[in-house]
């Protein structure tokens, strides 16, 4: 970034080319299910045994057929753990299994087409997990779908509703570490993990903005701010980290108390989370909102108008808009099977004009882009707007 001798930007979200995910992932979505006392054989076409420990998770086979799989978690650390399966981008999740306590087997049942995915621990239920690779190969017997439609809406809300709470997560976990960097003084670290971190946060934003107390402590604008109203939250520290000509610097308490704020918000957020339930027009509706969210501050460069770091908000609110459409795809596929061919493309036309600007793990300061490319960036959106503004509509009603 010119003028401020930065580090490059790492991000903290599972390491895959961004040539791959332009790519939309198109796999059906498998319907999952757990049940207890689970069997730790792992022999070929029977249950596959996964040991969770507080370091490891070891998965018994790196592949196996398409159909119906089931995954033995035997929990053998000292904390309560969870195993997810999440499709090959590494943030749509395919099922999961929780709350498995100190010594407890669970099973997770589902039904997977072939395709490439990764496995996941959650030892604490935090973070983003100890991750693998795993193939699923065609077996050459086609994978039974479930007619009734409703099934398949529940089913998606079911799992985005487990993907917010992913994400929330690994928001309190990098808001910690981002925290403890800022409030020691360490700005570079800060830096570095700044663009990151908040991409989680853009993910599930229509989620986090429905808390309408938490959201303007934790995502306010200094151009957002009411006369009198204190101003918390990342953008506080955004500027901070990345000042403008003739800013005064935060005194070492200031920051102190910036950043205890920002981690106990987060905290409170992630407590509302794990009770929310939300519902197939809310999925639909708020992938919509996500895709606004880019077209009203990401492509015009408002959003984080010190670090410049919009493309990695603009890419996370893709990603959650995504994630959502392919929820509730399978539902789609029977409604308006021509929406969904329509909404895949204009998702990969997206992801693929994004990935123009990525640099390393992250991307293009938002200055640096020329107004052609901004244009470009621009047109893709509004191509994809129109079609994803009758997923609701084509799903619900």
């Amino acid at each position: 970034m010119p003028g401020l001798n930065l580090p490059e930007i790492r991000r903290t979200t599972p390491r895959l080319r961004l040539a791959a995910a332009a790519a939309a992932i198109t796999l059906p979505l498998a319907l999952a299910a757990c049940t207890d006392n689970a069997s730790s054989s792992s022999a070929p076409g029977g249950p596959i045994k996964v040991t969770s420990t507080g370091s490891e998770c070891k998965v018994a086979a790196s592949e196996a057929a398409s159909g119906s799989l089931t995954f033995a978690v035997q929990n053998d650390g000292p904390e309560v753990t969870e195993f997810y399966l999440l499709a090959g981008d590494g943030l749509r999740i395919v099922g999961e299994v929780e709350n498995i306590g100190p010594g407890i087997s669970r099973n997770l049942v589902l039904t997977a087409p072939a395709g490439e995915y990764i496995t996941a621990c959650k030892p604490g239920m935090k973070g983003d997990g100890i991750r693998a690779p795993f193939t699923v190969k065609d077996s050459g017997t086609a994978a039974a779908v479930d007619a009734d439609l409703q099934k398949l809406v529940d089913t998606g809300v079911s799992q985005y509703t487990a993907y917010v709470k992913d994400q929330t997560e690994q928001l309190v976990a990098g808001t910690k570490e981002f925290a403890d960097a800022y409030a020691a003084g360490d700005a570079d670290a800060a830096r570095a993990l700044y663009a990151a971190t908040r991409q989680h946060w853009e993910r599930i934003e229509p989620v986090a903005e429905s808390f309408g107390d938490l959201d303007p402590k934790l995502d306010a604008r200094e151009a957002d701010l009411e006369p009198g109203q204190e101003w918390t939250g990342w953008h506080r520290a955004e500027k901070d980290l990345f000042p403008p000509a003739g800013y005064a610097p935060l005194t070492a308490g200031e920051r102190a108390t910036l950043a205890s704020q920002l981690v106990a918000d987060t905290d409170e957020l992630a407590a509302r989370t794990r009770s929310v339930e939300l519902t197939a027009d809310q999925l639909g509706n708020g992938a919509k909102e996500l895709l606004d969210e880019v077209a009203r501050g990401k492509v015009t460069g408002e959003e984080e108008i010190w670090s410049h770091t919009d493309l990695w908000d603009f890419q996370a609110n893709l990603d959650g808009a995504r994630i959502a459409f392919e929820n509730l795809k399978p539902a789609l596929q029977q409604k308006d099977a021509a929406l969904a061919t329509e909404l895949d493309g204009k998702f990969a036309a997206l992801q693929a004009e994004l990935a123009k600007y990525a640099k390393g793990e992250g991307f293009a300061y938002y200055n640096e882009l020329t107004p052609e490319q901004v244009q470009q960036l621009s047109a893709r959106v509004d191509a994809l707007g129109e079609p994803l503004s009758r997923l609701t509509a084509a799903v619900v009603l």
